[in-house]
């Protein structure tokens, strides 16, 4: 009840606005790249509604990959009870600390920042995380979520920013145009929605695509760490001719054509079907099928 009482009286962050983000870059001498996918959200109201949509709360451990000049991080700091961050540019990272204390005195001792590659972490201080809330950047979004994924079992649940077109194909189901290999893989370890769009305008620099929101959910998988492993082979061998029958497509993996043939309909699969008709469970009962 004690602890409960603290934490009410602390005084909220101070969340950053365009002309923050600017002053701030400025102060570091900043200039956005494109090579890291460096879009700054400038939007109070869109890091409350990440913040919400996330769903992360007072007894959560959130991972911010790419926490940039610190605008959702002040927002995720004020909603959970420790917040990792995760920066691999040395710039960004050596000012994150100052702002937070800045802009969110109260919370200095929520934060833990990493300085490091998100796609190479393999593992973090304090408590396990319990979400990933993030605004990824565009061009590694896909293997940092699949790698956090993977590593970090702990992590129940999460949301998203990423190029709406990554969006689409990280929650499209089997039959879908979009259904492909980040589908098939971020579904081995969760169940994924859309959870909406976000303008353009809401990043500086204003980025020439679409963003949108992804949220998941984790499931237990299909499988232990060396079926994933072999059912990502196949995965990958499916989407690399998804025009191609599997029969085809993955007679280099089986051996041949015929010893592919003979896998899938071990597997209970037509050797007619196409890798975007599977689900993930068809893709691991088949790599058990494969010699």
């Amino acid at each position: 009840m004690g602890l409960r009482s603290r934490e009410v009286r602390l005084t909220a962050p101070r969340l950053l606005g365009a002309t923050d983000v600017r002053r701030i870059a400025a102060d570091i001498g900043l200039r956005p790249t494109k090579q890291r996918g460096q879009n700054f959200v400038v939007d109070a109201n869109t890091v409350r509604r990440i913040v919400r949509t996330s769903g992360v709360g007072v007894d959560d451990v959130v991972v911010e990959v790419g926490p940039g000049l610190g605008s959702l991080t002040l927002g995720l700091l004020d909603a959970a009870r420790h917040v990792i961050a995760v920066e691999v540019d040395p710039v960004l990272a050596a000012r994150l600390p100052a702002t937070v204390a800045d802009r969110a005195p109260d919370h200095v001792d929520r934060l833990d920042l990493v300085e490091a590659d998100a796609m190479r972490v393999e593992s973090l201080p304090g408590p396990p995380p319990t979400a990933l809330v993030a605004n990824l950047p565009y061009n590694v979004s896909v293997p940092v979520l699949l790698n956090f994924l993977e590593r970090f079992d702990s992590i129940t649940s999460g949301l998203v920013m990423v190029q709406a077109e990554v969006a689409h194909r990280l929650a499209a189901g089997p039959g879908s145009r979009t259904y492909g290999v980040p589908s098939a893989k971020a579904a081995w370890y969760a169940d994924v929605e859309l959870a909406g769009n976000v303008s353009r305008t809401v990043f500086w620099p204003a980025p020439n695509v679409d963003s949108a929101l992804v949220s998941w959910s984790r499931h237990p998988p299909p499988g232990d760490d060396a079926l994933r492993r072999r059912t990502f082979a196949v995965i990958d061998a499916a989407f690399a001719q998804r025009r191609k029958t599997l029969r085809s497509a993955l007679a280099r993996l089986a051996g041949s054509p015929d010893a592919a043939a003979q896998a899938l309909v071990a597997a209970g699969i037509d050797p007619r079907t196409r890798g975007e008709q599977l689900d993930v469970r068809d893709f691991a009962r088949l790599a058990c099928s494969l010699p």
